[in-house]
């Protein structure tokens, strides 16, 4: 067809873009994250747009299965952002339709004040009650050890991310919330290709929540540019999510097509005349937070190309932990979760409290030398400005103990970056660079 000779045609002048302009470009620094691609993201992209299928079509729907095939759940819901997963999954749960179990305002979720923040933000525009305990060094996840204390006749939900990659403790989290009746949402946004050894196998973190939550944003392991999914095993859920998702209508069918459930004029639901148009009828307060095709066609490329990415994080991770071993006295060197085979965001270094360094000088000192950096995310996020109103009135959240290994991370904690698009060179020229800081500062 003359239509697929002239795609070709295109695609060809693709390549030779990529080869021209993208292929051998260098950054000008060491970055802590970003897109690592090639041609095939930018054909893929490119065959969207000459199709012109805007909203979500074949692409959406390759991406979806792919996602679901790769971690192994039934279904996946794609999703605009990581930041919107992460609200769609909390909403989800407050559903009417889910009776007894659903969250309602005053309703407490026990989370960690280490996190990024739309990990807790939705409990808290909902109307909940976030109850935050301490984490646990070197691992930066929840300390297990509160969660009894944490519970009360109000606690519904359990809501935290595998910081890092690392792993949270997945089988004391299951049990307890199995115990006590509890939902789990797994922010698996900074972990995708983690695993945790799970009665007797391997599997993906991801795969262990009611509800869990991807981000595609460039910094993470796969990228949409924006972006992310939502993923459960539980077709209830998913119907739920798809909803508040998608307006809050109570129709399931996807873009393009009508009448999936065969009776599209022959509901009675809610006040409305029998017969009202099911595409027409709302069952939530929803939201649109839906991902383009255009993202989706990028995410497919991107997809084939995970298994390698989450192999080359594992090699980069180590040999930074290889090359500052020698620095122990002076900095918490992060460790794998037991019973984990981390997918690696970052590479995090706590200085210790005997030491003199200053994390400020140090940082400060890397960035002059074009290696970029990262604090962990909020450090403590009750102490944000956010929260000045709350904690001034004393309302609105929990805090269990003293948050003293949080407060650490705040003061002393700061992280480095081993995607894929870093080399080895790069990794030993920041080994480097923090060793003669070490050593000048020492002297």
């Amino acid at each position: 067809m003359i239509t697929e000779r002239l795609k070709e045609e295109i695609f060809e002048k693709v390549r030779e873009y990529y080869r021209l302009f993208h292929k051998n470009r260098l950054s000008e620094k060491i970055s802590y994250g970003g897109r690592v691609f090639n041609e095939e993201e930018i054909i893929n992209l490119v065959d969207s747009a000459l199709d012109f299928w805007l909203t979500e079509g074949k692409y959406c729907n390759e991406f979806r299965n792919g996602l679901c095939e790769f971690l192994g759940v039934r279904y996946c819901s794609l999703t605009n952002s990581g930041s919107s997963a992460n609200l769609l999954a909390f909403m989800a749960l407050t559903s009417p339709k889910l009776g007894e179990r659903r969250i309602k305002k005053g309703d407490e979720i026990i989370t960690t004040a280490l996190c990024f923040p739309t990990t807790i933000s939705p409990i808290i525009q909902y109307g909940a009650t976030p109850v935050f305990v301490d984490i646990e060094l070197p691992y930066y996840n929840i300390d297990c050890s509160y969660l009894e204390e944490a519970l009360s006749d109000k606690t519904k939900a359990v809501m935290i991310a595998h910081t890092l990659g690392n792993p949270f403790d997945v089988e004391k989290i299951k049990d307890f919330c199995e115990k006590h009746n509890l939902w789990l949402i797994e922010d698996n946004c900074d972990a995708l290709g983690s695993r945790y050894f799970y009665k007797g196998d391997w599997h993906y973190t991801g795969t262990f929540g009611d509800i869990s939550t991807l981000s595609f944003y460039p910094a993470h392991h796969i990228t949409t540019g924006e972006g992310g999914a939502l993923f459960t095993n539980d077709p209830i859920l998913k119907r739920i999510i798809d909803s508040f998702r998608d307006w809050g209508r109570d129709c399931w069918c996807p873009p393009g097509k009508d009448n999936s459930c065969q009776r599209r004029f022959d509901w009675k639901l809610g006040e409305l005349p029998y017969g009202y148009d099911h595409k027409y009828i709302y069952s939530h307060f929803g939201f649109n937070l839906r991902m383009t095709e255009m993202q989706a066609a990028i995410g497919c490329a991107q997809l084939r190309k995970l298994p390698s990415f989450i192999e080359q994080r594992k090699k980069n991770w180590h040999l930074l932990k290889e090359s500052l071993k020698e620095l122990s006295d002076y900095f918490i060197l992060p460790e794998e979760s037991p019973n984990s085979d981390p997918s690696w965001f970052g590479f995090a270094l706590t200085i210790r409290d005997e030491s003199k360094l200053s994390r400020s000088d140090l940082i400060r000192y890397l960035e002059s030398n074009g290696i970029q950096t990262r604090l962990l995310f909020s450090g403590n996020i009750i102490r944000h400005p956010c929260f000045d109103v709350m904690r001034k009135e004393k309302k609105g959240f929990k805090v269990i103990g003293d948050l003293k290994n949080t407060d650490k991370v705040m003061r002393d904690t700061f992280w480095l970056g081993v995607y894929p698009g870093l080399n080895k060179d790069q990794l030993l020229f920041m080994a480097e660079k923090i060793k003669r800081f070490v050593k000048g500062e020492m002297s």
